[in-house]
């Protein structure tokens, strides 16, 4: 089978199994459950991940191994309880001519209006990309809280044109886009919308921010700030601005400064509070990323709170129910 076809597969999960629309507009297809296929049971979850550890390694006991960390991160308790709680959806939409991927999660119906969080995925083409098990581990329990979560894959991924992600290019109008939907989402509240990213995510929940003028509330999680300084902490990443950003040879000043909050910090909003979280431990993004932007959120006198969580990593591992704290209760006071 086609590799693309295989990853459409995992992330759309069933494409025999249609379910009720979240999201009522025309433009809007190919709404999935996501609690369907594998993922309709615990059991048949982890099964599909031991054949699947099985299919990567020849040693049963890395099979073992693998299995454990399963356990260990994702428990059947939790799983129900998630599937009892939530409604969760794929999607595709259309930006700029190109089929986009999204994914939205919400509490089931209530009968209240909820609030509205765009989720801002890091990574590069498939890099990144949100799974079933990303969605569990860092989504769910925020919707889980009482917000509706939408948030897109980016155009490329899953596709044979994996090379549109232009990280911090056009794809941001695949973040954009995603405001236009939610007055259809149902039981969404369109006057309280957030919108919060991690690693790659945060660059392009500010992007986005510059773009959209209803945003009330954002959040970083081990957001980059300023690409051109972060070569120095991390050179490797060169590489990918060289795979991804066009003109990046000829206009490499130019093309990061973009990206770059730091370098256009005073276009920010004084109404947009930002929440900014990073572990001091991070060896993909320096924490001086966050340090930096607070810094300068002073300056500019925008509303910001920095929180740092000592020798924790790129994921915040260590931390991550406090960190999911910080986010809930940051967008519960501001939206």
């Amino acid at each position: 089978m086609n590799k693309y076809l295989i990853l459409l597969s995992l992330v759309f999960l069933s494409l025999s199994t249609q379910a009720s629309n979240l999201i009522s507009d025309k433009r809007i297809t190919d709404q999935k459950n996501c609690f369907s296929s594998q993922f309709t049971t615990y059991d048949s979850w982890r099964k599909s991940m031991e054949k699947k550890y099985k299919h990567k390694n020849k040693s049963d006991e890395k099979v073992t191994q693998a299995l454990s960390r399963f356990d260990a991160t994702f428990s059947n308790k939790t799983f129900d309880l998630y599937k009892s709680k939530l409604s969760c959806r794929t999607f595709t939409y259309k930006v700029d001519g190109h089929d986009v991927y999204g994914y939205i999660i919400k509490p089931i119906n209530n009968g209240k209006k909820l609030p509205v969080l765009i989720y801002n995925r890091g990574g590069n083409g498939n890099y990144g990309a949100v799974f079933f098990g990303s969605m569990m581990r860092n989504l769910f329990p925020i919707a889980n809280q009482g917000f509706i979560i939408i948030g897109s894959q980016y155009r490329g991924t899953f596709t044979e044109n994996i090379m549109l992600d232009e990280f911090g290019g056009k794809d941001v109008n695949d973040v954009t886009a995603l405001f236009d939907y939610i007055p259809n989402i149902e039981g969404a509240d369109p006057k309280r919308v957030g919108m919060y990213g991690a690693s790659r995510g945060g660059m392009q929940t500010f992007l986005a921010l510059k773009k959209l003028i209803n945003i009330k509330a954002v959040a970083t999680i081990a957001g980059n700030s300023d690409l051109l300084k972060g070569l120095t902490y991390r050179p490797a990443m060169e590489k990918v601005y060289r795979h991804r950003i066009l003109g990046y040879n000829e206009n490499k000043i130019e093309e990061l400064a973009k990206r770059s909050v730091l370098t256009w910090v005073d276009e920010l909003s004084p109404n947009v509070p930002i929440l900014l979280l990073h572990g001091t431990n991070d060896k993909r993004v320096s924490v001086n990323h966050s340090i930096d932007l607070a810094d300068a959120l002073v300056q500019q006198k925008i509303p910001h709170k920095l929180v740092l969580y000592p020798q924790d990593n790129h994921g915040l591992v260590k931390n991550k129910n406090k960190a999911n704290k910080e986010l809930v209760n940051w967008f519960r006071k501001y939206l």
